[in-house]
């Protein structure tokens, strides 16, 4: 079996944990925006073979954390606000159609898995722990697209789902109530938990008014 494939202990293959990892440094700024990075220092900073690098950069890139320029390296892209603003034109509506996807079609794993996860952002939001927050965030987007079962929105969703969490955390600070951001998100896992649409489409619709409101804020503040 190659290398990027082989199954860690968790389940996931080295490709899958170098994703994972390096997606963690872009989005909590610990890599920065315009910040070059390289196979090589990501392999020894991380322990892990160039060959799952490499296959973690190429999905990054496609989600457009990244960028690889030919012959000069590959960078962390820059955060843009108003970017951002377009980015949550869609992300409202394919946030919705998961939400009530999942919620119809979840299994019963699934929705013990999304109350498990509802508990956990609201325990992130009693310690106010943003790094918590993230990393169940994170989660939350993964199984909400198993659960939904649509190729399509998935593909859409995780497009946009690092590119997101990278913005909030660089500004949440100055403008957001990660509490409040937090308990948002449970409320969307517990609907699904309880197979119910419309309460799902509705705590959606409240998170991403809350997103929105933070966004347009953010670009005021920067003019």
């Amino acid at each position: 079996m190659p290398r990027s494939r082989k199954i860690e202990s968790n389940g996931e293959t080295l490709s899958e944990r170098a994703y994972r990892d390096i997606e963690e440094l872009i989005v909590t700024l610990q890599l920065p925006p315009g910040s070059a990075v390289s196979e090589g220092l990501l392999s020894r900073r991380l322990a892990i073979g160039r060959t799952p690098i490499r296959e973690a950069l190429q999905r990054l890139a496609r989600e457009s954390l990244v960028q690889i320029l030919p012959r000069r390296g590959i960078m962390v892209t820059e955060i843009n606000a108003r970017t951002q603003l377009r980015l949550l034109e869609a992300r409202r509506e394919v946030e919705r159609l998961v939400a009530r996807s999942a919620a119809r079609r979840a299994t019963p794993a699934e929705r013990k898995r999304m109350t498990e996860l509802a508990e956990r952002f609201e325990a992130s939001a009693k310690k106010n722990d943003d790094k918590a927050f993230m990393r169940v965030d994170r989660e939350f987007n993964e199984l909400s697209i198993a659960a939904a079962k649509n190729e399509f929105a998935a593909g859409a969703m995780r497009l946009m789902a690092g590119l997101s969490r990278r913005f909030w955390y660089h500004h949440y600070k100055e403008a957001a109530d990660m509490p409040e951001t937090a308990k948002l998100h449970a409320d969307i896992a517990r609907a699904i938990a309880k197979a119910d649409e419309d309460a799902a489409a509705r705590a959606t619709d409240r998170l991403m008014d809350s997103v929105q409101s933070f966004t347009r804020d953010t670009v005021t503040a920067d003019g």
